[in-house]
């Protein structure tokens, strides 16, 4: 005769160790299985040199309302806060560092080498290295590209693998201001000068949704007194102007109201960082009307 509570303790036995192999491959999957069930959404962020604190606030927004980041795509100032975010995920570490950091952190005035640009970029390659200990970009947490302009060439170079401080120096070497960067075989300037706000590279790179931050608008300066302001100030222009076609591109546009704040005043980084909070608040709504939208379009396709 058949043994039946010996053959049920071991069907329940086996269905047991079944249901823990589940557990154990819904566990493992299951983060990459989430992330397929919603849109990749890059974040956007445009040059505007010291007017980049802005972005930090936006930043702090959409941690807090916890809207996912799978790509940071930075032009200039954009790169360098981008790639603090992307290296450890903590607004509030990158607002720390941001309130830090001072003009001179940056800046290092050539007296001898001169020819090419009043300011070497050695202390800004130097402070990347610092503050961000991952040596290159493929070891952030959160994919990241750097957009550079090809001065030979007049070409948009995405800077998406190899070292991070020196693709940072290159992405904000404002041309007349920076010295050029030899990188990667190329003599780099700003990415401004040909992308400030780099859209389509999200795109390419498969972004569904793009979150785009443009703190270029309002150039109006009346005090430009010198060489060096004369040069930031034609820059300023050039850089808000090749951004006109690429914000209409964008899933959400976020325009912190920078102001006239200009592009090396270091002292009001507390007020570009509350406009960008107040920026990203108001564009919460449209951000997750965006998500909802791509969410119901993909149940559509799927019920097909």
């Amino acid at each position: 005769m058949y043994n039946w509570s010996g053959m049920a303790r071991a069907i329940a036995v086996l269905l047991l160790a079944l249901m823990a192999a589940g557990c154990s491959t819904l566990s493992s999957t299951g983060g990459s299985d989430a992330k397929a069930l919603r849109p990749k959404v890059a974040l956007v962020l445009g040059g505007g040199a010291a007017r980049g604190f802005a972005h930090v606030g936006v930043i702090r927004v959409l941690e807090q309302e916890k809207i996912p980041i799978d790509l940071i795509v930075g032009t200039s100032v954009g790169s360098l806060i981008g790639a603090l975010y992307a290296y450890d995920m903590n607004s509030f570490e990158l607002e720390w560092t941001a309130f830090g950091l001072q003009k001179d952190d940056l800046l290092d005035y050539a007296l001898l080498s001169a020819s090419m640009g009043p300011i070497k970029g050695d202390r800004l390659e130097a402070f990347v290295a610092q503050h961000i200990p991952a040596a290159n970009i493929e070891s952030l947490k959160i994919p990241f590209a750097a957009i550079a302009t090809d001065l030979n060439r007049g070409q948009r170079v995405v800077l998406d693998h190899g070292p991070l401080p020196r693709a940072i120096r290159a992405s904000c070497a404002i041309p007349g201001v920076f010295q050029p960067v030899d990188y990667q075989g190329k003599l780099l300037v700003d990415g401004g000068a040909v992308d400030n706000l780099p859209v389509a590279v999200a795109r390419e790179k498969g972004a569904d949704i793009v979150i785009a931050v443009d703190i270029s608008q309002n150039v109006t300066n009346f005090n430009i007194t010198n060489l060096v302001d004369v040069t930031l100030q034609a820059a300023n222009i050039m850089f808000s102007e090749n951004v006109r076609q690429r914000r209409r591109d964008a899933d959400i546009l976020i325009t912190p109201a920078v102001g006239d704040v200009a592009m090396m005043d270091f002292t009001q980084k507390k007020r570009l960082m509350q406009a960008g909070m107040v920026a990203a608040q108001q564009a919460m709504p449209a951000i997750r009307q965006a998500l909802d939208d791509w969410s119901a379009k993909r149940s559509r396709l799927a019920a097909r």
